[in-house]
């Protein structure tokens, strides 16, 4: 598994100042993907205990609000395992801080069994879509996609939103 960058202070991907790794590797080619660059599954760099390690000291720092995960694709096959491991480590090193996902994937049909939701906060699922591309959406990039409380939707067994009024910055 490969990453494509980390941004040590990141306020566009998720609320307040976050960390966040970019996956390498996606096979959804999304139009106009804000991503492009990270397509490519043998680009970036090897994703490593080191990399975790690098990610949760970032993390560590008190400005630091939580952690975002973005790709390419972190929910692919090729992907998910590594992401796993990241999300279950920061949250057990760093439970009061959130863990917001990107993918592709929708979490009640190609995820609904997958480990790795049990450590997330808030995902945004779907694909981006150019023709429904709007740039007023809060935290998604297209109209189709969805922003889940992923906790609450586990307790629920059903999809729950994310309510804005709940996003805390800090």
């Amino acid at each position: 598994m490969r990453y494509n960058k980390i941004r040590k202070m990141d306020i566009s991907n998720g609320p307040g100042v976050r960390v966040s790794i970019f996956m390498q590797g996606c096979t959804f080619h999304c139009k106009n993907c804000f991503n492009p660059e990270t397509h490519d599954f043998a680009g970036g760099q090897e994703f490593t205990e080191k990399t975790i390690e690098r990610v949760l000291e970032l993390c560590s720092l008190d400005h630091i609000v939580g952690l975002s995960i973005l790709g390419g694709e972190p929910m692919h096959p090729k992907n998910i395992d590594g992401t796993l491991a990241l999300a279950k480590a920061f949250k057990e090193k760093f439970p009061n801080k959130t863990l917001w996902v990107w993918t592709g994937f929708l979490m009640d049909r190609d995820l609904k069994d997958k480990e790795v939701l049990n450590y997330i906060d808030v995902l945004v699922d779907g694909q981006y879509k150019d023709e429904l591309h709007n740039p007023l959406l809060r935290w998604k990039g297209s109209s189709n996609q969805r922003v889940i409380d992923v906790q609450k939707s586990l307790k629920k067994k059903e999809i729950v939103l994310l309510e804005e009024k709940n996003v805390a910055c800090n």
